[in-house]
């Protein structure tokens, strides 16, 4: 190609308007410590887990060793997305785009991140129960049978909105989680573990007891109360001994403009200027390294759930795992590209207490 039609490509291919996506934040919010390899949709890895240790008091006679609690959660590669696309040699876009095909690859990279983003975010179910801000719902009283968990109520008017949020009943050591609703007074709870079988173990409530149902509707925030909500997703981490470092909190961008407008908040300083450019860092505040995305389902009115956490919380994998690059219409020239990747995330019981969520609205 001569030196004046090479100008003119890159001239053409600088005024083509570009494809924009979201940064990419699950790297920076997620672990990937399983066991094997991603080969297929169908692949299964395992979340080795070991707890249960506690201090003896020793009094110089022989310890009894214990048990511990040994656990596998799975995480499953249950999410699949493919790409498929021809570029003809002597396409029109060949005369001024030099590299279509690394455009298009590109776009294909941006999709496939909002799309992980997407998923990782919607994780806000596998929040421990009690981990959770928000209005919380206590109109009524209730009372818990034993061993099936199921609840009545008095006075209630339960709603299928319900399920998965926690719950816990004055005589309660701790949160419960919400299995079934049946009507605005039967409802059943279960203990909040995924990776064994459904059980109730917190015993009888007599009828008239007090209840809490954490953030059933979304709570308001503005830029003068954001930092308090903020700090009551520190303490729930903190009341479940949560590491203290690798917090983060991912937010949508209506929120994290109220951040950036309240009172504490702190512009970030030259040496993270990289992460500012580069990433969706936002600032430190409340103790948590914030981002923001737009993979957020929801809006202003009935709110986000706003997911908050450590590094530790979520397990994601991700691989590709079939690429191919073909020719396609016979008698003419040209490439096919087409490609499969897999990957899926797992919140095993252990580490649900990680995450933390907040249910913010305008």
């Amino acid at each position: 190609m001569d030196p004046y039609a090479t100008k003119l490509a890159e001239a053409f291919a600088a005024r083509i308007v570009q494809i924009y996506f979201d940064r990419m934040i699950t790297p920076l919010i997620t672990n990937d410590e399983y066991e094997g390899e991603i080969k297929d949709q169908a692949t299964i890895c395992n979340i080795p887990t070991v707890g249960g240790l506690n201090l003896q008091n020793f009094t110089g006679a022989d310890m009894s060793p214990e048990d511990l609690d040994e656990s596998v959660g799975q995480l499953k590669t249950d999410q699949a997305k493919g790409f498929y696309f021809k570029v003809k040699n002597y396409d029109k876009l060949k005369s001024f785009i030099k590299n279509p095909e690394g455009s298009l690859l590109d776009q294909v990279k941006g999709k496939l991140q909002e799309a992980s983003d997407a998923f990782i975010l919607g994780f806000y179910p596998d929040v421990a129960a009690g981990n959770r801000v928000g209005s919380d719902y206590i109109t009524g009283t209730v009372e818990v049978t034993v061993t099936t968990g199921a609840v009545v109520g008095s006075g209630t008017t339960f709603t299928a909105g319900m399920v998965g949020r926690g719950f816990k009943a004055a005589g309660h050591t701790k949160f419960y989680r919400i299995k079934a609703f049946t009507d605005t007074t039967h409802i059943t709870i279960e203990d909040d573990y995924d990776d064994v079988a459904s059980a109730y173990t917190g015993g009888a409530i007599t009828a008239g007891a007090t209840f809490v149902i954490e953030a059933v509707t979304a709570i308001q925030v503005t830029k003068d109360t954001i930092y308090s909500f903020l700090e009551q997703l520190a303490v729930k981490l903190n009341e479940r001994k949560v590491p203290r470092d690798n917090r983060w909190v991912a937010l949508p961008p209506a929120i994290a403009s109220l951040v950036r407008q309240a009172p504490q908040y702190i512009p970030a300083v030259e040496k993270q200027i990289e992460e500012v450019v580069k990433r969706a860092f936002i600032s430190m505040m409340a103790g948590f390294a914030l981002y923001e995305s737009v993979q957020y389902a929801g809006n202003s009115v009935t709110g986000w759930h706003v997911l908050a956490g450590h590094k530790s919380g979520i397990t994601f994998g991700m691989a590709m795992t079939q690429s191919e690059i073909e020719p396609f219409l016979r008698g003419n020239f040209g490439k096919a590209y087409k490609g499969l990747n897999v990957y899926g995330a797992k919140v095993v019981d252990e580490r649900r207490p990680a995450l933390a969520e907040g249910y913010f609205k305008l």
